[in-house]
């Protein structure tokens, strides 16, 4: 617990990109697996922490972008069934709020 506090000080305070800044997050989170309880005392003690705000905000944003992330895949998916079922596009846009230009490059791909 201890090191993921360290690291997530330090990874708040790095001058990197958001691509960089993913990059050693995800390797580090994949390295470093805490039990639900050391989750628990990890938020505790970084609340303590003059930075927390920056560090308690950098996994959520992560989650969040592979959440949206997901939800565009799967609009997708739900596009290229409609194309296959001959649907027109406009009623796929309507449908899953992608553009006609979205929806047309995934006709390409069919």
């Amino acid at each position: 617990m201890q090191v993921k506090l360290e690291f997530m000080q330090i990874l708040a305070r790095l001058q990197v990109n958001k691509a960089q800044h993913r990059l050693l997050y995800g390797f580090f989170e994949s390295y470093l697996k805490l039990t639900k309880e050391e989750e628990e005392m990890f938020v505790k003690e970084a609340r303590k922490l003059e930075d927390a705000d920056k560090i308690l905000k950098i996994p959520i944003s992560y989650e969040e972008e592979g959440k949206r992330l997901g939800r565009v895949h799967g609009k997708k998916e739900v596009a290229l069934e409609m194309l296959k079922d001959g649907f027109p596009i406009d009623k796929i846009s309507k449908l899953t709020r992608l553009t006609n230009d979205e929806i047309e490059q995934l006709k390409q791909l069919m």
